[in-house]
């Protein structure tokens, strides 16, 4: 599948797999913003994704080493958007905390397909052993 990219940006990196059989494209930060305790990293692209596809923004293992949690856990890029990709992380540590600079890879980039669903009121739903059980339900 093609997906075309666009470049916003002169210093811009085009993401690559960076082995055979990953599944996310590392994006590559051409600037970054500090607003307070979040940092938001910008990648200088902008992707046209497939109706029926779309993106998925999470951090990459490496952010295990940094001291930073992407804010809304995942970031989703519909196929419909045309602007930036960016990152907002919020710092853990205030004094001291190691952040990715212009030039290294901050996020990846995996795309998805997705079902298109048709929802359908009902007034019962089909019993099953766990039923309405929520969080623990195995008891672990």
């Amino acid at each position: 599948m093609k997906v075309k990219v666009k470049k916003l940006v002169e210093n811009a990196v085009i993401p690559h797999y960076a082995k055979n059989g990953d599944a996310g494209l590392d994006l590559t930060a051409t600037s970054v913003e500090q607003k307070g305790d979040k940092i938001i990293y910008h990648c200088g692209l902008a992707f046209e994704i497939p109706q029926g596809y779309f993106g998925l923004v999470v951090p990459r293992s490496s952010n295990a080493k940094k001291d930073l949690l992407l804010t809304n856990s995942a970031g989703i890029i519909d196929s419909g958007y045309r602007g930036e990709v960016t990152a907002v992380f919020h710092k853990t540590r205030l004094l001291h905390p190691d952040l990715y600079q212009v030039g290294e890879r901050f996020a990846q980039l995996v795309i998805l397909p997705y079902p298109q669903i048709e929802l359908e009121e009902a007034e019962e739903l089909s019993k099953t052993e766990r039923g309405a059980k929520g969080y623990g339900s195995t008891g672990k």
